[in-house]
């Protein structure tokens, strides 16, 4: 979901509820005893209902300002129809408060609303008072259990980005060591045989270059993978597209039927976004099994003009899979690989059933 989209549902929600609010308020303050006196009163108090309503449409852009808002037209109603409760129905924009601040902030905003409240035993009495100041304070836990929640959620994901950043270091690592390592050994041979043999100096030579130009375009691959150490390199040759077969071959030992489909060349394409591509499939196929409870599912590998296109459809049931905090995969991890490598990646369910994953590599921006 990009940000314009989100900024819209975000703005559809919020005004979904301002408009409850400006109901129940309107239908409050037109009850019989809890009306104001006169008709003048009346309009005046719907119009204070507006007010206090709209305050939850610009609250996330500024909290403080609206939440001030809200309380002062709180007032008006609590001066025109004290029966209607305590400030009207701020506690509605104090939830959005304690969800979008901290405690130490959002609690002197209680105290603030709360301070006033024993005017209630002069309007009403105990009862009055009691219901104010529950209203108001279940309001705020309200919110502080939803800022609790995605609070949580974000320490989540940042501790799957940054495990999967580790990782794509550490593998990467390895695909650059090796080229350095054959720039060595041809430097070297290159130094033994440049007076003697100088065509084997010169092969040598041009070894070099393709060795150092394909380090190159890994390294720019890892500029952004500001990751710690992640411990001692594992052994052996890193996975590539090539290893796709041999990845179906295995998952469909364990009960899924995986079919890959490929168009145009892949040969020769840099090796961390070989091996970037071929965790992404490796994800995609674990979660299908593991989460989606899918039987069949199609891996389409395209690669044209520099963009390599990686598609992962199955027939699972799960309607919702998540990241594994714990293991630093999962969904968030593969959009973290496409990221990396400056591309993108989409993931969800299909309006027919089942899932797909979808990642765009632009090849040309790692070389």
């Amino acid at each position: 979901m990009n940000g314009w989209s989100r900024r819209t549902v975000l703005l559809l929600i919020d005004g979904g509820i301002a408009a409850v609010v400006l109901a129940a308020l309107v239908a409050m303050v037109s009850v019989p005893g809890a009306a104001p006196a006169d008709r003048a009163g009346t309009v005046l108090a719907i119009g204070l209902a507006v007010v206090q309503a709209s305050s939850l449409l610009w609250l996330r852009r500024r909290p403080t300002y609206a939440l001030a808002v809200a309380a002062l037209a709180g007032v008006g109603l609590e001066a025109l129809s004290p029966q209607l409760g305590w400030l009207g129905l701020v506690a509605v924009p104090l939830t959005y408060y304690a969800r979008l601040r901290p405690p130490r902030v959002s609690l002197v905003a209680l105290a603030v609303l709360l301070a006033p409240t024993p005017w209630k035993l002069v309007t009403g009495g105990w009862r009055d008072l009691l219901l104010a100041v529950v209203g108001v304070g279940l309001g705020w836990a309200i919110g502080e259990v939803q800022r609790g929640h995605a609070e949580r959620v974000r320490a989540r994901r940042r501790q799957v980005i940054g495990r999967e950043r580790e990782r794509i270091s550490r593998e990467l690592h390895d695909v650059v060591a090796h080229h350095v390592a054959v720039i060595a050994v041809q430097a070297a041979a290159a130094e033994d045989v440049f007076d003697q043999r100088p065509d084997q100096a010169r092969a040598a030579l041009g070894a070099i270059q393709v060795a150092a130009r394909s380090a190159l375009t890994e390294l720019r691959s890892m500029l952004h993978a500001l990751a710690a150490d992640a411990g001692p390199d594992p052994a052996g040759p890193q996975p590539g597209l090539a290893q796709l077969d041999a990845l179906a071959d295995a998952v469909q030992a364990v009960g899924l039927r995986v079919v890959v489909d490929r168009q145009g060349r892949t040969e020769g394409l840099p090796e961390g976004v070989e091996l970037s591509a071929y965790r992404i499939v490796q994800e995609s196929l674990t979660n299908a099994l593991k989460h989606g409870r899918a039987t069949r599912a199609e891996v389409h590998v395209r690669y044209d003009d520099g963009v390599l296109r990686l598609e992962v459809r199955d027939d699972g049931s799960a309607p919702v899979r998540r990241a594994e905090a714990g293991e630093g995969h999962g969904i968030v991890g593969m959009r973290e690989r496409a990221r990396l490598l400056g591309g993108t990646l989409d993931a969800g369910p299909l309006p027919a059933g089942g899932f797909r994953v979808a990642a765009r590599i632009p090849v040309a921006v790692c070389r």
